[in-house]
């Protein structure tokens, strides 16, 4: 722990030093504001002590009225420290916060699918939202807490020093015995906070997982098991919270008996120097002013600190993402792909899944430019893996994918991505606009270009339809629109994008008869003059296809176009045509 909160200071000091000159400005004026606090006292001693003299009345009174002009001007000092730094710290909040945000925003998206894939996506949302509150919460500690509490401090020991060195030792050894045990609580509580963190995680994991799953929920009555899953994790984090508070209570015990002894103990030492008229009126003025500025900021540091401690236990989660390498890497100084004729390599390819797992072992294909191969084979058999390969989704283990003799390895995965167009099975649209959502696929397009696009990959019909046309929002993950509407839609940012090399991945799975139709005609438009992937399990979708390869365990059994592996006697693929044409085959 205590090397992420090393990071994670790291971190944030890194982002707020940028601002040196809004640190510089606030820092000096919350000093002069908070110094202006504790020398104020110093003339209500002087205050007394003239109150308490002998001599004229008329005397007396200009003295004290003098004195209180003193003090307008110490207050006044330090009102306008505090309204200085009060906005330049607002203006440095806001900068550092805007910062921190879109930092952890761009490095989120630096991961990898398989990232992604392996994480919640309310408990990312969770460990983001918390590591900028989190810093919020430091730097409001640090300049209104901690700096003040620090200079009053040093000044308050000071003066009693110079009153008398046994009243400015005993605050610093009662000082450093407080700290110190509040210090002690602090760290014991700090593993039951991390403890209560990441309990915290796991149920709004849970909570973003059944969210979005309550059809499955709803459809396999999974309810009275969902609320019984959630209220066990919901039951561990209530109990950690409830030990944490009562710690916590606990921890405040403490502190007020030590507040108690101090208050006692300095007052009976006063007692003792007034006997020896060592103290006067004033003096006691003064004490009583300082122990009371010194229960009103060291009364809270416990709370203070656990709270500081707390916070940097909420941000551990996101400062592990922010250190964790990139799975996926540009290598250095890699270079934009330039493709001429989309030629496709694989050669000898190895992947794993898992260690125990191999997906494909010496793989090799060649996919000539403009061919439009079709990958077939059963469920597990390696063929949306080599797309996510080439995608670069993930590595390979060993062996080389080239494009135009570019390894895809060697040049940068924007490049990479901004020459492939990916039709999925199951496309993804944001929650934005019809329009917005088209456009993705190039963000320079004109509204006219788009519903080109939508009229080409027979969108365009259904979107005139809806009240708000091309300006209706789809929902989350495009809910609000049928699987087939979501796939014309993603068909017509593939033609949008017009990508050299195109990827179907069963792009036409939840369309109708009458729709597929009607889209296939727009798809052989797109095929043009690309090199096309094609996977299906609908072989009737392929037969045009120039080649057609089926691949088991992660090799290729067969290859050829749909009229050759039909004349394969007892060839794989023509089990499949048979068996889908609604023949049986014997075993």
């Amino acid at each position: 722990m205590q090397n992420n909160t090393r990071k994670t200071l790291k971190i944030y000091w890194e982002n707020t030093i940028k601002y040196k000159l809004s640190v510089l400005i606030t820092l000096f004026f919350i000093v002069i504001a908070s110094a202006s606090g504790v020398v104020v006292p110093l003339y209500y001693k002087q205050f007394f002590d003239i109150l308490g003299s002998e001599g004229p009345r008329e005397i007396i009174a200009g003295k004290l009225v003098g004195v209180l002009m003193m003090v307008l001007i110490i207050h006044s000092i330090g009102w306008i420290g505090w309204r200085i730094s009060a906005f330049t710290s607002t203006h440095l909040h806001a900068q550092i916060v805007a910062n921190i945000f879109n930092a952890c925003f761009q490095h989120l998206h630096k991961h990898s699918f398989s990232y992604f894939n392996n994480n919640f996506v309310g408990s990312l949302v969770k460990r983001m939202s918390y590591f900028v509150n989190s810093f919020r919460d430091i730097l409001d500690r640090a300049l209104w807490d901690f700096l003040p509490m620090i200079v009053k401090m040093l000044i308050i020991i000071a003066v009693l020093f110079w009153k008398n060195y046994i009243l400015g030792v005993i605050i610093i050894i009662w000082l450093v015995i407080y700290l110190a045990i509040n210090w002690f609580m602090t760290m014991y509580k700090m593993k039951y906070d991390i403890q209560r963190s990441k309990a915290e995680t796991e149920a709004s994991g849970f909570l973003a997982d059944t969210i979005a799953n309550n059809s499955n929920i709803k459809l396999f009555c999974g309810y009275k098991k969902e609320v019984k899953s959630f209220f066990n994790l919901e039951e561990k984090v209530r109990k950690l919270t409830e030990f944490t508070f009562h710690l916590e209570n606990i921890f405040e015990a403490i502190q007020i008996m030590f507040v108690i002894a101090l208050e006692i103990g300095v007052f009976y030492f006063g007692i003792k120097l007034w006997e020896k008229e060592m103290f006067t009126m004033g003096d006691f003025i003064l004490l009583q002013s300082y122990v009371l500025i010194i229960f009103q900021n060291i009364w809270g540091f416990g709370k203070i600190i656990r709270r500081t401690y707390q916070n940097l236990a909420d941000a551990e989660e996101m400062t592990i993402i922010l250190n964790t390498p990139f799975e996926i890497q540009d290598v250095p100084r890699a270079k934009k792909i330039k493709i001429e004729k989309g030629k496709i390599e694989f050669r000898d390819v190895d992947f794993y899944y898992h260690k125990t797992r191999k997906v494909l072992n010496k793989f090799n294909l060649t996919i000539a430019s403009s061919e439009r191969l079709a990958l077939i084979g059963p469920s597990g058999a390696g063929k949306t893996t080599v797309i996510k390969l080439l995608l670069r989704n993930y590595e390979v283990a060993s062996g080389k994918i080239l494009i135009d003799g570019q390894n895809i390895s060697k040049v940068t995965q924007e490049s990479l991505w901004s020459n492939i167009s990916l039709v999925p099975q199951d496309p993804i649209l944001f929650h934005r606009s019809l329009m917005e959502n088209i456009r993705y696929g190039k963000s320079t397009a004109t509204d006219e270009e788009i519903m080109e696009a939508s009229k080409l990959a027979h969108c365009h019909e259904f979107i005139s339809d809806l009240p708000e046309k091309y300006n209706t929002y789809v929902g989350e993950r495009g809910i609000k629109l049928s699987g087939g509407e979501r796939q014309r839609v993603a068909i017509a940012r593939a033609i949008l994008r017009n990508a050299p090399i195109l990827i179907l991945d069963e792009a036409t799975s939840s369309l109708d008869s009458h729709s597929e139709s009607l889209i296939q005609d727009a798809l052989d438009k797109l095929m043009k003059n690309k090199t096309v992937i094609v996977i299906a399990h609908r072989l009737s979708t392929i037969v045009k296809m120039d080649r057609i390869i089926f691949i088991d365990e992660g090799k290729i059994k067969e290859e050829g176009t749909h009229k050759t592996l039909l004349a394969k006697k007892d060839g794989q693929y023509k089990k499949l045509w048979l068996l889908q044409a609604g023949g049986f085959i014997a075993d």
